[in-house]
């Protein structure tokens, strides 16, 4: 089975091009998706032992926890070694289930995947990337996002050119978002094409 990652920069279409993977029948994760999960349930006991008062009713509140980490940058290294190992565990289940069930390829959407250094063991990794000034549009379209959270954000991921560097394919979504579809279609008619990979 053939394992993709995509990745890149906040506002650059990654869940445009998981969608379209999805809609052809190919087994997708959103690390995001699992993060929300984890916090609503596992990860919300030590979450709160790491900074106090950022969960209510249950789970982390994001706002919260927005806050802290904008006030203390130094609280992601300890909140990622709290929740990337739980994210991790996932995405391995999730691939060992999509091959178990005779799926052709599998996607694995994570966003800080250069970032982190980890080798989750993908076949290729697709960046998905747009013109800066669409980023920064589309961002601060977003509810809650302020020019300064967006600020914070960038300066914690690779510059995209980067990313586009390491990138195993490319995926322009500042073009209509019916050439996007079409280039995933593409992509995953060519790999189903090459038969199971060895």
């Amino acid at each position: 089975m053939w394992r993709i990652g995509i990745t890149g920069s906040i506002a650059t279409g990654k869940s445009t091009v998981l969608k379209a993977f999805a809609d052809l029948g190919v087994p997708v994760f959103s690390a995001d998706e699992a993060v929300a999960e984890l916090y609503a349930g596992e990860a919300v006991a030590p979450v709160e032992a790491l900074f106090p008062g950022v969960t209510t009713g249950g789970h982390v509140d994001k706002t919260l926890l927005s806050q802290r980490l904008a006030a203390d940058p130094t609280g992601f290294k300890r909140l990622e070694a709290v929740v990337h190992p739980l994210v991790r565990a996932r995405i391995a289940r999730f691939m060992d289930e999509a091959e178990a069930a005779g799926h052709a390829l599998a996607v694995v959407e994570v966003p800080l995947l250069f970032e982190s250094g980890y080798d989750y063991g993908f076949d290729a990794v697709a960046v998905t990337w747009v013109d800066e000034a669409i980023q920064r549009q589309r961002a601060l379209a977003r509810p809650g996002m302020s020019g300064e959270k967006l600020d914070t954000i960038l300066a914690r991921q690779l510059p995209q050119a980067e990313k586009k560097a390491r990138a195993t394919y490319l995926f322009d979504t500042g073009m209509p978002k019916s050439k996007t579809v079409d280039m995933v279609a593409a992509l995953v008619a060519s790999i189903r094409a090459k038969g199971p990979k060895h």
